[in-house]
């Protein structure tokens, strides 16, 4: 079942100006949604993962709305906060994947 977001989204990827734009930020939604599904999977609070990490409750909510640009150390603070670690990848693009 759709939202009424998904589409008014669908909608707007259909402008290849916006969806260029849109798949640009998808690192910054990415990392926002790994740790928004972090905390939950811990069961913690923005508060207590402040309290553990000494990351202001405003940073983690700022980032969790993809509204900063968090440094490696700080995500490895917030996944060490969390009882995890952190893990990047380098992932061929799919277009370029594709060539011959």
């Amino acid at each position: 079942m759709s939202t009424k977001f998904d589409d008014f989204l669908a909608e707007q990827m259909k402008d290849p100006e916006f969806r260029k734009e849109y798949e640009a930020l998808q690192p910054e939604r990415a990392i926002a949604q790994a740790l928004i599904d972090g905390r939950k999977r811990t069961g913690l609070t923005r508060k207590e993962l402040s309290e553990k990490t000494g990351i202001s409750m405003r940073t983690i909510s700022r980032m969790e709305n993809s509204n900063a640009n968090p440094s490696i150390r700080t995500l490895q603070r917030l996944a060490a906060g969390m009882g995890m670690r952190l893990r990047l990848e380098f992932l061929p693009e799919e277009t370029a994947a594709a060539k011959p």
